[in-house]
């Protein structure tokens, strides 16, 4: 058992056939009901009340997450032991509190107000389902234009083609914003500046539906205003509501590591470094993987021709110490991105479609089928 008196990482709460449910709220002292359906709504949940334990068959049993008030505590001592139990109450100083919670097999004690931030997300994991991760993926340039982004955008437009739910994210503020790229910049939706103040938790799905969409996938990326910047607290929220959703993520990162990029690359299962096969551009290169690699486990190279002499993909890799990810083709769109044109990647047989959907079939593989 665990008292909360602030937010807690925690394990998911258990759910019914694996999607969203109904918290259930049981308590009669209607001060802290309103405090409960405040925070559901915070949360984005619609709870079910009761008095005591429902009449109904299998309420109790079913609901995904059971908030049990102090007052209501005697009230269910009865009901049928199960996990997603949570006391929840407001004198801190109540030595009765734990006998009370052992007796009702209540996972948490929860205090209002201290634990109200665990409490939410809590609710929220209820609200939006809790299933495995987006397979994330961050790709970087080893120098000034190696076609990071056309790459990044590449690998989104073939992963949406595929069926999954993409999400694109733009972590490069100096780039000119990847909606152009993919020919989307006047398309409605937010942009990184309305989510500067975000904290704590986001929604997933309230930020997937307020982002523009194109080519059957969602891009956050950036507005023409003055901002370059959004506070780490608020990239690490974005990003994991992001990633909550399931599916696959794609960032396209800046060569710069600051404290939001470093909040991203924590958050990523495998990076891709693109190098140009020369000289300059792996010395350039090794510096970017030296950086990248303090925060990120899984780096690979994606070697990008014509080749200088003496060097091949293979030999990139070795003098980079890095594995291979592949050769990416040469595109004209990799080389001149132009966003009046198919974004990179629509062309279905293509050299870079294909390089895309066989990298995803690999690192779908290998992350079990995400």
């Amino acid at each position: 058992m665990e008292n909360v008196t602030g937010a807690v990482t925690h394990d998911p709460p258990p759910t019914v056939g694996g999607g969203p449910g109904k918290p259930l709220i049981v308590t009669q002292d209607t001060e802290l009901l309103d405090d409960l359906l405040r925070l559901c709504a915070a949360a984005g949940a619609t709870p079910e009340v009761h008095h005591s334990v429902p009449d109904r068959r299998g309420s109790w049993e079913s609901a995904p997450l059971v908030l049990v008030g102090d007052d209501a505590a005697r009230r269910v001592r009865g009901a049928a032991r199960r996990r997603g139990v949570v006391l929840v109450g407001r004198d801190q100083d109540d030595p009765g509190v734990w006998q009370r919670a052992v007796e009702i097999g209540a996972d948490h004690v929860l205090m209002l107000p201290d634990g109200e931030q665990w409490l939410v997300d809590r609710i929220a994991d209820v609200a939006e389902g809790v299933g495995r991760p987006a397979l994330t993926v961050g790709v970087i340039g080893g120098r000034g234009g190696a076609g990071a982004s056309t790459l990044a955008c590449a690998l989104a437009v073939t992963s949406a083609r595929e069926g999954l739910r993409t999400l694109l994210v733009d972590a490069d503020p100096l780039g000119g914003g990847l909606d152009v790229l993919l020919g989307g910049e006047s398309t409605e939706g937010l942009r990184w500046p309305a989510f500067a103040a975000s904290r704590g938790r986001v929604g997933g799905s309230a930020l997937e539906e307020s982002l523009p969409r194109l080519h059957s996938l969602r891009v956050l990326s950036w507005d023409r205003g003055d901002c370059v910047a959004i506070a780490p607290q608020a990239v690490r929220a974005v990003l994991a509501a992001a990633r909550r959703r399931g599916g696959t993520v794609v960032v396209d990162l800046p060569r710069r590591i600051d404290d939001g990029v470093a909040e991203i690359l924590a958050q990523l299962d495998l990076g891709l470094l693109v190098v140009p096969a020369e000289l300059r551009a792996v010395a350039a290169g090794k510096r970017v993987a030296s950086a990248v690699g303090m925060v990120l486990r899984d780096l690979r190279v994606a070697v990008r021709g014509p080749y200088a002499p003496g060097l091949d993909d293979s030999e990139v890799a070795r003098l980079l110490g890095l594995p291979l990810a592949g050769e990416v083709p040469v595109e004209s769109g990799l080389l001149r991105p132009d966003g009046g044109k198919a974004p990179p990647g629509a062309t279905v047989r293509g050299p870079l479609a294909r390089f895309c959907k066989e990298f995803w079939e690999r690192a779908l593989t290998e992350a079990g089928g995400s």
